[in-house]
């Protein structure tokens, strides 16, 4: 039988991470799109303390991890929790692997009293949908995710009215 641990990452961890978020982008057909370096995710992990990093293995050998960190509800008036990434390696997806991550980052939440959990999924990840939902989230349907990013958040930041 297989042992699954869950942990939470160490700075030592820091390579392991960046190559899984390196495989979640080839998986969600993004990796053109990945510029963090392992620096980065060091000092934003493990200096600054800005997200928090679980780290999932089968056998003591990395397979997946989970990176999330505080948001903020006016209206509920408390802090939640935003999942950023779940991934699982694909070879040892189906074992129950994500719904332990998941419930144990509920756990987090509610043992830290956060008012909700959120993250967003991409349309076509059917199979992700599904899991959510049966974990009982609900989709926000009437809410459009806005983004502004490089040369664009540089313009808004420096234009002058």
């Amino acid at each position: 039988m297989k042992e699954f641990n869950l942990r939470q990452a160490s700075r030592e961890d820091t390579p392991i991470i960046f190559e899984l978020i390196k495989d979640l982008a080839v998986y969600e057909k993004m990796l053109d799109e990945v510029v963090a370096t392992e620096e980065l995710l060091e000092d934003h992990i493990f200096n600054k303390k800005r997200v928090e990093v679980l780290i999932a293995e089968e056998d003591n050998k990395p397979i997946g991890f989970c990176l999330f960190f505080y948001n903020f509800s006016t209206f509920v008036g408390r802090s939640g929790i935003y999942l950023e990434d779940i991934y699982i390696k694909p070879e040892y997806r189906s074992n129950g692997y994500g719904k332990i991550i998941f419930k144990e980052l509920a756990k987090i939440a509610v043992e830290r009293n956060c008012g909700r959990m959120e993250w967003v999924c991409l349309d076509w990840n059917k199979s992700a949908i599904e899991f959510y939902k049966k974990m009982g989230a609900v989709p926000m349907d009437e809410w459009t995710i806005y983004r502004l990013a490089g040369e664009s958040l540089k313009e808004v930041a420096e234009k002058e009215d």
